[in-house]
């Protein structure tokens, strides 16, 4: 089988530093999304009706900007502004062309309400883009499918579905990222299993100087109709944005499932909030009106971001250390999403240590990894899977059956992590907060040597104690005990007092908090399931083209003698290993050791802590002539090191075996032919001679 080789790129270490200008991707092709004509009916004829209903008028609150964009006017090439009452400003300009004059004359025609009054630009308000806004914002180049979206500061668009977003002029914020001109372009997801996302407008570094540079920028991109009409919605601050179609070898794949193919589409709860037949929709955007909310960030919620944000810009001795912890569904995969995408905004990289099992960020379920994020994360964790640093494959969405591994194969991550590091790290922990979950959590904050803690909550009660440095100076762990030694002492052999850090607490608000998703694509189970198919389908071809399922693909074809096979969760007997892992994802791991063999399959009878270097799919056994038929992405030169196949309780997506299209009488992989009530038809669990806290001190 073919395999595209990935390029390996040293990086240097940066000092906090920004370095958006050195960011690049490859071109993305594109196709078409429309819009339902039936939804779009069934949407307007619930607008109508609502607009005939008395409402309440509902203030729209200005939305805080997380980092500080203040911009000295030397940097800018603009005199100092003055406020008026309304927020707008007027600016002073160095050029006093009498094109320049105008342009000034109209910066000043902004007055307390909001609203242009020259018969030549359309009104410009702040808040949310819905509905009629969006036409006047929006101009739409049909023949070459995009469209070219006019911002004002503070503006936002709520919207669900994927695009390619290009800032042409001044700068706009996703997710805690800012894109500015001149940089790349930034693919966009907003499916329906996570929270939409949200393009807010910011405030320009620079004053457009003239009409005609608003008009020479959007010349390429718009016929001379359209501009016309979109610059009559442009002001001196304003932000231009270009939104294009996009397709990848993820979304391909994942839209060819028939469960999977409306992903990207607004879930039915938001179907009378979709905004229909505006210039989005055939991108396939759909906007969102006002009574959909984005991300809803509390006031804890950004002074922890500006915190930390402040602490890594600073100089301090060493890197930050900062561990994320509380309980489940209370957001902290997304609030490490925006941290890493605020502090990308100063440096080149911010370092990542997973440490949640059934919720991993980049990559299938079951792995503890390390590595090091370069790129912001602007879509949930299955758009931007990628291949750690270091990786061990635990084979388990929990770690409550085997603890110690757990904890081992953290600190093995650890110890491949160079001590000489610059960049920030951030840790990841399960939402595991009680009972020996929270004994997990008191360890990890004394193995590592974490200098803030930041633990969420919700409904304004701890679901767990505030794991303050009063509190774990009287605490047990599971593996530790008070005093709080650094116990990093077990392996560094260091002997320095106990490190002070500091306990950030956050208080979520958000819609829903505290309880898990019950539309569709948004349980805990889907979710897995989706990373792992966004990881085979890298698999499939980069160019453009139809999908070409598993089968399909030839397979790799190991010896018996060659690897060793294990199995990570559970005792199997070597007469049933064949049969148990047939068909099964499987961990492509490295024992440091070189496999013994006589002749024959090799079994490992312990699941070993040793390094991972992707997934593959064990497709098929050739039992006759002795070989493993396996699926995988991983490039060849790194599977020659590969000499161990684990096979862990995470189990292949049901989708992947019955939507097998192309078979001729009996489906591989499926059966109707099986009972649970045979002996042993089910799931064999391993006691790992853990103690509940109940019983500690009872032997």
């Amino acid at each position: 089988m073919k395999v595209n080789k990935h390029t390996e790129v040293k990086h240097k270490s940066h000092k906090w530093k920004d370095a958006k200008g050195k960011r690049c991707r490859p071109p993305v092709s594109f196709s078409n999304v429309n819009s339902s004509p039936v939804v779009i009916s069934m949407v307007k004829e619930h607008q109508e009706s609502v607009r005939k209903k008395t409402s309440v008028k509902r203030l729209k609150n200005k939305v805080k900007s997380v980092s500080n964009h203040k911009n000295s006017s030397s940097e800018s090439g603009i005199k100092k502004t003055h406020a008026q009452a309304n927020g707008s400003s007027v600016f002073t300009m160095d050029n006093d062309s009498d094109d320049s004059q105008d342009w000034k004359e109209y910066s000043q025609s902004v007055h307390g309400n909001g609203m242009e009054t020259s018969d030549n630009t359309e009104d410009v308000r702040r808040g949310r883009l819905e509905g009629e806004a969006l036409h006047h914002c929006a101009q739409r180049d049909d023949r070459e499918n995009r469209t070219v979206l006019v911002m004002q500061k503070d503006q936002t668009l709520c919207f669900r579905g994927k695009c390619l977003l290009t800032c042409l002029y001044g700068r706009v914020e996703v997710m805690g990222f800012t894109i500015e001109e001149g940089q790349q372009s930034y693919s966009l997801f907003s499916p329906a299993s996570h929270c939409p996302l949200s393009i807010r407008g910011l405030e320009s570094i620079r004053a457009l100087e003239s009409r005609n540079e608003a008009s020479h920028i959007l010349q390429k991109y718009l016929p001379q109709a359209s501009r016309k009409k979109l610059l009559k919605s442009i002001t001196t601050n304003s932000s231009i944005i270009l939104l294009e179609p996009i397709e990848t070898p993820m979304t391909r794949f994942l839209s060819s499932f028939p469960d999977l193919s409306e992903l990207f589409n607004h879930p039915m709860t938001e179907l009378m909030s979709a905004v229909p037949d505006t210039p989005l929709n055939g991108l396939g955007m759909i906007p969102l009106d006002s009574y959909i909310e984005g991300l809803k960030m509390s006031k804890s919620y950004r002074h922890a971001l500006n915190t930390l944000v402040s602490v890594c810009k600073g100089d301090i001795d060493g890197c930050p250390v900062i561990l994320v912890c509380g309980t489940k569904n209370v957001g902290k995969s997304t609030f490490i999403r925006v941290l890493i995408n605020t502090l990308l905004n100063y440096t080149a990289s911010v370092d990542y240590l997973e440490g949640d099992l059934g919720q991993t960020e980049f990559t299938p379920a079951g792995c503890l990894s390390l590595l090091t994020v370069r790129e912001p994360l602007l879509g949930p964790p299955f758009t931007h899977q990628q291949t750690p640093d270091h990786m061990i494959y635990y084979g388990q969405s929990s770690c409550n059956s085997d603890l110690d591994r757990y904890m081992e194969s953290l600190k093995s991550l650890w110890c491949r992590r160079s001590q000489t590091r610059e960049a920030p790290i951030i840790i990841n922990t399960m939402g595991w907060v009680k009972g020996f979950g929270f004994k997990l959590l008191v360890d990890m904050i004394r193995f590592f040597p974490v200098s803030h803690v930041v633990q969420l909550s919700h409904s304004g009660v701890n679901q767990c104690p505030a794991l303050t440095p009063d509190f774990l100076r009287t605490e047990d762990g599971f593996q530790t005990h008070p005093p709080a030694q650094t116990a990093l002492d077990e392996f560094t052999e260091s002997h320095s007092p106990p490190r002070i850090y500091s306990h950030i607490s956050i208080q979520a608000e958000f819609q829903g908090v505290g309880s898990q998703g019950t539309a569709k694509h948004q349980r805990s189970d889907e979710l897995r399931n989706l990373s792992l198919l966004a990881y085979l389908s890298q698999l499939q071809c980069p160019d453009p083209g139809p999908v070409r399922p598993l089968h399909s693909l030839t397979p790799y074809q190991v010896p018996h003698t060659a690897i060793a096979l294990g199995v990570t969760h559970c005792d199997v007997v070597p007469s049933h290993m064949f049969h148990a892992s047939n068909g099964s994802l499987v961990g492509l791991c490295c024992l440091a050791e070189k496999v013994p063999s006589k002749g024959g399959p090799v079994f490992l009878s312990q699941a070993p802590i040793c390094p991972c270097v992707g997934f593959g799919l064990l497709r098929g056994i050739d039992m006759a002539r002795g070989l493993y038929f396996l699926l995988t992405p991983v490039d060849p030169s790194v599977l020659r090191k590969v000499n161990c196949l684990l096979l862990g309780a995470i189990s292949m997506p049901s989708c992947i075996f019955t939507t097998q299209p192309g078979i001729d009488g009996e489906m591989p992989y499926v059966t109707t032919d099986y009972s649970f009530d045979l002996t042993g038809a089910g799931k064999l669990r391993v006691f790992k001679g853990m103690t509940r806290p109940s019983q500690e001190g009872m032997q």
